[in-house]
C-alpha cells in the first residue's frame, strides 16, 4: 500500500503529464482536519478536464493509481 505522500505525488504527477487536466481537487475526509485518519480513508479526487470523452471511453488511465478492486 502506498503512503499518503506517494499517493499525492502520483495524483499530481498524473495531472501534470496530461494537458487535458486543467484542475485537480480533493474532497472528503482527508480534507477535514477534525476527522481522525485511518487506514480505510480513500482519496476523493476530482480532475477538471478539457475533454471528458477519452476518459469515459477508455478507463485504462485509472490503472496508473494501482490495481482496481471493482
Amino acid at each position: 500500500m502506498s503512503t499518503e505522500d506517494e499517493m499525492m505525488n502520483l495524483i499530481l504527477a498524473f495531472a501534470k503529464t496530461d494537458d487535458r487536466i486543467r484542475v485537480v481537487g480533493m474532497e472528503g475526509s482527508r480534507t477535514n482536519k477534525n476527522i481522525v485518519s485511518d487506514h480505510f480513508q480513500d482519496y476523493d479526487i476530482t480532475y477538471i478536464v478539457s475533454d471528458m470523452k477519452p476518459f469515459i471511453e477508455n478507463e485504462e488511465w485509472l490503472d496508473v493509481f494501482g490495481e482496481r478492486i471493482f
